[in-house]
């Protein structure tokens, strides 16, 4: 992998809120695998290598008003989102970025009441535009459903992306393995968080 250039590269984690891999999660199992894999862990290593080096830092947080204006019924996984005992509501707890991820006061912090990704219908793309970024580099949850969507859209919109895949998580544990080798290994980079940490720190 060539070094991400820390001028035209910004890190997108997704959907590292309370409500989705905190300790008080509306899916619990996500969550565990998010903690016990060090998934968790890595992101927060990743993103204060970033803030050390950098690189811009985004967060993406997906949320739903109470009165669920504006929010997707055409999905299975929407419709169950309503009947989970947590819900990801504007402004709750649920939707705080999750420790031990650290939010610097330069981070962005990007927030969608409807679809699946992170790039369709928000203004992620054209704040990276502004920023001039060219490469992506995207962690956090699920590789079940977000992370492909967020990857496919960048990859669509031009971007150049890389995957840390000890980065990402999703369940059944072992799916995310297969979504690594035969869907994001034909359209992005891949690597590890320790790649990039080690890339991003200060010259000895």
């Amino acid at each position: 992998m060539t070094r991400p250039d820390p001028e035209t590269t910004a890190l997108l984690t997704v959907e590292c809120q309370n409500g989705v891999v905190g300790e008080e999660s509306a899916l619990p199992e996500l969550a565990a695998e998010a903690r016990d894999s060090g998934m968790l862990e890595r992101v927060a290593a990743l993103v204060d290598a970033a803030h050390t080096a950098g690189v811009q830092v985004l967060h993406a947080v997906a949320e739903r008003r109470p009165d669920g204006r504006g929010a997707g019924a055409n999905a299975r996984l929407f419709r169950a989102a309503d009947r989970l005992p947590v819900r990801q509501l504007s402004g709750s707890r649920a939707v705080r970025i999750a420790p031990p991820i650290r939010v610097a006061e330069e981070d962005l912090v990007v927030r969608r009441l409807h679809g699946l990704s992170p790039l369709a219908g928000t203004d992620v793309d054209a704040l990276l535009r502004n920023l001039a970024v060219r490469t992506l580099v995207v962690a956090g949850v699920s590789s079940n459903i977000a992370i492909p969507n967020t990857v496919f859209d960048a990859v669509n919109l031009g971007y150049r992306v890389v995957v840390p895949v000890d980065a990402i998580a999703g369940v059944p544990a072992a799916y995310t393995a297969e979504v690594v080798r035969n869907s994001l290994s034909l359209v992005a980079e891949l690597t590890t968080a320790a790649a990039l940490t080690n890339a991003w720190a200060p010259p000895r």
